[in-house]
């Protein structure tokens, strides 16, 4: 079976990039001198600190393999070539939630990327879903377990 593509902006590829340089360098020489120190002190059966620098240092090696897994599969949306005339990952939108007249400001992201809180929803989820394709002033609905929700698409910008 085929493994799915991990789809990325330029930004988020480089922040994982950052994250994984940042995990192989610095932090497994942080863990391996926390190791050495806890190991100097004697008796490993009893050691809490060799425990919690061992469980660290498996964290840190599955976080590895975790960037690792998603860059091998890393497709890169090149936003300075992503179609305006309609919704599509790469872009920021503005939508208006139909039914709390609200306008709300979203940017169409990969699932890696995604954090509803910074206003990045995935391609994958119902919302992103809904509103891939959707040209300026088209409204889509969106089925919710609370319900249909309607937005009406406002703008459509590049991401920069």
């Amino acid at each position: 079976m085929e493994e799915k593509k991990n789809i990325l902006t330029y930004a988020g590829l480089k922040k994982l990039e950052d994250e994984l340089h940042d995990l192989k360098v610095v932090k497994r020489k942080e863990v391996a001198g926390k190791i050495k120190e806890a190991r100097e002190q004697g008796d490993l059966s009893e050691n809490a600190e060799y425990d919690a620098a061992k469980d660290e240092q498996r964290d840190i090696e599955a976080r590895i393999e975790e960037i690792e897994k998603i860059l091998k599969n890393a497709e890169v949306v090149v936003e300075d070539e992503v179609d305006m005339d309609k919704v599509s990952v790469g872009c920021k939108i503005r939508v208006l939630d139909m039914e709390y007249n609200e306008e709300m400001e979203l940017q169409i992201v990969g699932s890696t990327e995604a954090n509803s809180l910074q206003g990045k929803i995935s391609n994958e989820s119902p919302v992103g879903k809904a509103l891939i394709g959707a040209r300026k002033n088209e409204t889509v609905n969106v089925e919710m377990p609370a319900g249909v929700m309607r937005y009406q698409v406002l703008s459509i910008e590049r991401n920069i």
